[in-house]
């Protein structure tokens, strides 16, 4: 079949003139491909699924209740551009109640269409054809995409388990942060669960006025901190002064699908952002952005959804363990990294993370995310669906069950 007249004319940052002739299947496509084969293969087995990364949750009564008052008000009807006013001082109201941080809710907060949309105009602001952006691997890809599109590079800091999931900022090249104008951190961190500590975020405060390079942290899990309160890395004296941070309502307030978080911190870069975004859509429905506020006041929301997760990962935990998997409770997100195992003793070798987790599936209907970025290790999502406790111990013992006659290898 001969191409079409605009195939030459694909933009280079996304193929070029090989668009779509890639035939390299991405990992997500292939666990969603191995889903629906294990569902045809197998209809009468239960998909247990611990791929997604979606809160089971539909958001609080009151929330929706808020949403549909708000919903049939004419004055919610127009475009909400950078944002209304309640949701930005509802923002400010939160920061200081849950942080102690200060923020001025018109020049240090912005709202954005989901932290996702963020993370992908921010280069927009910054990075020039050569730029580099800092991204911590494996992790969110979405900020090093758009430094690309933007004619940059990608400098990848691997976060291993000898350095408890912390990048190496100390041995980044010199020739590296001549041209670095970012650096992209997320902690709570998803997938490894490791937290953002004081001593971290002063590390990085440090690292980022020294080689005069912008911080964005990406805060989406960071209601879901189990070791000790949440913290913000705004609260560290001299954050403002680097960088911003960005929250998303769609993980502690169970508000998927809403497309409804936040950018604050320092004034020139929210306001850098709200230029970019301003070309770039005309903002999150205004009902929407109200019923956010009764979010954001309830704090029972987020402390609802951090007991919950937290339990089914302790009983996650310790379902692995009985397999013999390496493993404990992260410190954050509803997210468990865990190690691959290397083999079923007396049966298969995996190469890999991905050569395991195509096994659950196809084999067991067993869904999990495989990164092979820097270790093999398995991600497991407690997001499933499961309707109070006994269906969520149900669930770990139909998991158990599947699995306990192998005896895994790490």
């Amino acid at each position: 079949m001969q191409d079409p007249y605009f195939q030459k004319l694909f933009a280079d940052r996304i193929g070029g003139i090989n668009y779509g002739k890639d035939t390299e299947i991405y990992k997500f496509e292939k666990i969603k491909r191995a889903k629906r084969k294990a569902l045809a293969d197998f209809p009468d087995r239960h998909l247990i699924d611990f791929g997604i990364g979606e809160n089971d949750e539909m958001a609080a009564p009151s929330v929706r209740k808020v949403m549909e008052e708000e919903l049939n008000k004419r004055e919610n009807r127009g475009y909400a551009d950078n944002g209304c006013i309640e949701y930005k001082q509802a923002v400010a109201r939160f920061m200081k109640r849950r942080f102690h941080v200060d923020l001025d809710p018109v020049s240090e907060i912005n709202h954005c269409m989901g932290s996702k949309t963020a993370l992908a105009m921010i280069p927009k602001a910054f990075i020039n054809p050569g730029d580099i952006t800092l991204m911590t691997v494996p992790g969110y890809p979405v900020a090093g995409t758009h430094t690309k599109y933007c004619g940059g590079t990608v400098h990848s800091l691997p976060l291993k388990a000898e350095n408890d999931f912390y990048p190496d900022l100390d041995g980044i090249p010199d020739s590296i942060l001549e041209k670095t104008k970012l650096l992209v951190i997320n902690y709570p961190n998803s997938p490894t669960g490791q937290l953002g500590t004081p001593a971290f975020f002063e590390k990085v405060i440090d690292f980022a006025k020294k080689n005069e390079i912008v911080v964005v942290q990406d805060a989406a899990h960071s209601m879901f901190s189990f070791r000790e309160r949440p913290i913000s890395f705004l609260e560290i004296d001299g954050a403002k002064d680097v960088g911003i941070e960005i929250h998303s309502m769609s993980k502690g307030w169970n508000m998927i699908g809403w497309r409804l978080g936040w950018v604050c911190g320092n004034e020139r870069i929210v306001h850098a952002f709200a230029d970019i975004k301003d070309n770039s859509d005309s903002g999150q429905f205004l009902a929407i952005q109200k019923a956010a506020v009764a979010a954001l006041d309830d704090d029972s929301i987020p402390d609802q959804a951090r007991l919950k997760y937290r339990r089914r990962l302790e009983k996650l935990v310790a379902a692995l363990k009985k397999m013999g998997f390496p493993c404990e409770v992260p410190g954050g997100t509803y997210f468990l990294y865990a190690k691959a195992p290397k083999a079923i003793e007396g049966g298969r070798v995996f190469a890999n993370a991905e050569e395991v987790s195509q096994f659950l599936i196809t084999e067991q209907s067993i869904c999990t995310v495989p990164w092979d970025n820097v270790a093999p290790y398995l991600r497991f999502s407690v997001t499933y669906l499961a309707d109070g406790e006994e269906a969520e111990d149900n669930l770990m013992k139909e998991f158990l069950d599947r699995l306990e006659q192998f005896r895994f290898v790490f």
